[in-house]
């Protein structure tokens, strides 16, 4: 039967702990999986990327499998081909498909229309590859103790922050999220994070206070204030600054904390240089851990 990897609700509590932890066992060198021998995955990008496209295809090559790189901008969709004809052109070639791209609407047609694989490497509403990977990081820091600790989201009520909401839910995870007026997540992935949170026992707190979200928390996420084709405007630049993690807001914060940042990093706007640097090592820990959890996600979906 064909998984997709949309959303990340599309993996139940159990099934996103089991990918936790098979990923910890590649990590450690425990693999030896070769799923995807013989297979043709391909990475449908409209946008630009550096982490996805790279820990994606090495991931593929190292499961056995074959990458093929489509530049949406090469293909016939750019001409007027309606996405839904690519998919089932694109099922009859290939195994999987992952997507990068800037409308979750045109990513949920072309899964409709695929008998393959789908994954979800980045839309305007959702980052389900990068929550789960950045959510391991923190199994992988915190281990048992992952259900008990404070994560605080400060910035853009983005799609990484849509999709932390899930991640709260599905993992039972306690989640602040601090964000302006004007710039809150969406409230669909709120009721989704919420609905799964009376499941797991997680729990999520919407502010508009960066200090309140920071206080005495274990982790501080940021993100970039204005995504891949957005406009920079004042306006919005104005209205995040105050959430900029920077020393005085992360003094609130525990002593031992650690700050996380999905990249790229505009330093000096959603985070400073000095606190970027203070925690380079593991925001470069939280980069490598892309590679190591979409491992063990294709494990799990070519396997299912």
């Amino acid at each position: 039967m064909k998984r997709s990897f949309v959303d990340l609700w599309d993996i139940s509590p159990e099934e996103g702990w089991i990918i936790l932890q098979d990923a910890l066992r590649i990590k450690k060198g425990i693999d030896g999986d070769y799923c995807l021998r013989g297979k043709n995955i391909a990475l449908y990008f409209t946008k630009p990327s550096t982490r996805t496209r790279v820990s994606f295809e090495v991931a593929i090559a190292q499961l056995g499998g074959n990458a093929l790189f489509l530049q949406e901008s090469s293909l016939q969709v750019t001409r007027g081909e309606d996405i839904k004809d690519t998919a089932r052109t694109l099922s009859r070639y290939l195994d999987g498909v992952i997507i990068r791209t800037d409308s979750h609407k045109k990513l949920e047609e072309f899964a409709r229309y695929s008998d393959i694989p789908v994954i979800n490497a980045l839309t305007d509403m959702a980052h389900p590859c990068q929550i789960l990977s950045d959510v391991f990081t923190l199994y992988e820091a915190f281990g048992d103790s992952l259900q008990t600790i404070k994560i605080a989201y400060v910035g853009d009520g983005n799609n990484v922050c849509n999709t932390w909401l899930v991640g709260a839910g599905l993992f039972g995870l306690k989640l602040f999220v601090a964000t302006p007026e004007g710039y809150e997540p969406s409230s669909f992935y709120y009721q989704a994070g919420e609905d799964l949170c009376k499941h797991t026992g997680g729990s999520i707190y919407l502010t508009t206070n960066p200090y309140e979200a920071v206080r005495e928390a274990h982790v501080v996420y940021a993100d970039v204030w204005i995504s891949m084709n957005q406009d920079r405007t004042e306006e919005k630049l104005t209205s995040l600054k105050p959430y900029q993690v920077r020393p005085d807001l992360l003094a609130h914060a525990r002593n031992d904390v650690k700050v996380m940042h999905c990249l790229p990093a505009r330093k000096g706007e959603e985070i400073t240089e000095e606190v970027f640097e203070a925690h380079a090592d593991f925001i470069f820990t939280q980069a490598e851990n892309r590679l190591h959890t979409q491992k063990a996600l294709l494990s799990f979906l070519f396997k299912s």
